[in-house]
């Protein structure tokens, strides 16, 4: 395909604007990469529409995905996750490839029709990890895959936020089960259980039992008018405010991840820790351009600034020390994902996660979900079988 590649974009919200700004900056930074005609941004209100598709590039609208799936090369699904079936699934018998946002879906059964969808496809069907694309996280996979850690014995992940701390920030969508599936776990903890599996998959093995708990701390949460000022109604909260979960790893490794939107003083702290026979290493999302390694006969962690020539997309910015940022992991996945479309590329990207990936992620939360439910710990299997049952 030589032609540039036409886009529909579902959704022009926050995701929206961070991967039209990716679309963007592609050619500049990544030569190499499918030239790109930002064709369509899909929405419901048609006055918002038209003005966030003047704002991000786009030459036309729709108020329909299903008028624009058989006319674009790539859907970017952005909507909420409970929109992420239905249209991905529609675009990928279109033969159109689709970059569909984490969490893959709002429900285990829909993202299990979603995988199937994608193995029957002809083009790329990914989920938008998007700190896989992090130079850190993939200089960590380097050494971890190279055999620098030894054997791993212990993951630790934490997502926290506290953008729920006060009672009265308003009610969303992403408050809401049938919306969203779940609350920080499927919207934080998602992101955490993708790079146990990205990280440590091929080392740890799978994730095969957890126990867990969840909770929300406010119930309900105001609907306000249209000027933010006066509140016209009270709706419920149906998702959960925080987690905490234990992990099992089929080497016998073990685990610990949460996640939080109401731990105060949290901007956007996710970090992991990674802990082997022969050394270790933690990783902040809030300082992501560094990676803190313990190796060999160190008596301490080394602090490595990732931003070198040679380390993973870092030479396709700036000189050394120049630092990233947040936005430049979604222009990395887009690198990756548009050349497999131009390509031909079935089912999936080998950087980019796939929609068995996604699925894989999804059953680890339901498997959570079940297991704070019923208070014991659980296989991480189709049916969410107690483990030892």
């Amino acid at each position: 395909m030589t032609d540039p590649l036409s886009v529909g974009m579902l959704g022009y919200g926050f995701m929206g604007r961070a991967h039209a700004n990716a679309l963007a900056r592609l050619p500049m930074f990544f030569p190499d990469a499918p030239a790109v005609n930002r064709h369509t941004l899909i929405g419901r209100d048609e006055a918002a529409l038209s003005e966030a598709a003047d704002r991000l590039g786009f030459a036309h609208t729709a108020t329909d995905w299903r008028e624009v799936v058989d006319d674009v090369d790539a859907l970017y699904n952005l909507a909420p996750n409970h929109l992420h079936a239905e249209p991905s699934i529609a675009a990928l018998e279109a033969g159109t490839a689709v970059l569909c946002e984490k969490p893959l879906a709002a429900t285990l059964s829909d993202a299990e029709s979603m995988v199937e969808a994608a193995t029957d496809a002809a083009v790329p069907a990914c989920c938008g990890f998007n700190y896989r694309f992090v130079p850190a996280i993939q200089y960590a996979k380097r050494l971890i895959d190279r055999g620098d850690l030894g054997e791993i014995r212990t993951f630790r992940g934490r997502y926290l936020q506290d953008w729920l701390v006060d009672p009265d920030a308003p009610w969303t969508w992403r408050m809401d089960a049938d919306s969203a599936g779940s609350g920080a776990l499927g919207d934080l903890g998602a992101h955490t259980i993708d790079l146990a599996r990205f990280l440590v998959g091929d080392h740890a093995g799978r994730i095969e039992r957890v126990a867990a708990q969840l909770q929300t701390f406010t119930d309900e949460r105001p609907v306000y008018d249209d000027a933010g000022e006066t509140v016209t109604e009270y709706r419920p909260v149906t998702v959960d405010d925080a987690y905490t979960a234990q992990l099992a790893f089929a080497n016998g490794a073990i685990g610990g991840v949460e996640a939080s939107r109401v731990a105060a003083g949290h901007k956007n702290d996710h970090t992991i820790e990674i802990h082997g026979t022969e050394g270790s290493l933690r990783f902040s999302l809030e300082r992501l351009n560094e990676l803190e390694v313990l190796t060999g006969d160190s008596r301490g962690y080394e602090t490595v600034l990732v931003t070198e020539e040679s380390d993973p997309y870092a030479g396709s910015w700036w000189p050394p020390g120049h630092v990233l940022g947040w936005e430049h992991t979604f222009v990395h996945e887009s690198s990756e994902f548009l050349p497999a479309v131009a390509d031909g590329t079935p089912a999936s990207v080998a950087a980019v996660a796939s929609f068995a990936d996604g699925y894989a992620v999804q059953r680890v939360l339901a498997a959570i979900e079940d297991a704070a439910d019923r208070g014991s710990w659980v296989a991480v299997d189709d049916d969410l079988t107690t483990a030892g049952e």
